[in-house]
């Protein structure tokens, strides 16, 4: 994924189901993202454009997986499970050894779609906290 592709990559994010998208998925922060993480964000294309996208990233010792997304007509075809293996595989190569990934409580699909790629429910009783820097 590049920069270039942020205008149809943000319309597929904003027509999918269970997707939460903020002010972190503007053009500008996605440019962050995407330079903080080369290589590693996908998209899918088929003669119609793009039809699928994830984010990938680390923090050198985790990855993490944000934003996977197909669009309809595309879905049950393998293109969300070979867009995460090549988010896998990259943080593999880059020594990553665990991935991490956010699944909205209204978004039951995703959770099966990500329990079917071996992905598990971290049973830890933790709290995500978060602040707001200027």
């Amino acid at each position: 994924m590049v920069l270039a592709d942020y205008d149809p990559v943000y319309r597929i994010w904003a027509e999918a189901e269970g997707m939460c998208l903020g002010e972190d998925d503007s053009r500008g922060r996605i440019r962050l993202y995407l330079g903080r993480n080369p290589g590693l964000c996908f998209v899918a294309t088929s003669g119609k454009g793009i039809v699928g996208t994830v984010l990938c990233g680390h923090d050198g010792r985790r990855g993490i997986l944000r934003h996977l997304a197909v669009v309809p007509g595309f879905r049950k075809q393998g293109v969300g499970r070979a867009l995460t293996a090549r988010c896998l595989a990259a943080l593999s190569r880059s020594g990553i050894r665990r991935c991490n990934l956010y699944v909205e409580d209204n978004n039951p699909a995703g959770m099966r779609f990500w329990e079917h790629l071996g992905f598990r429910q971290i049973k830890d009783d933790y709290r995500t906290f978060q602040i707001r820097l200027p």
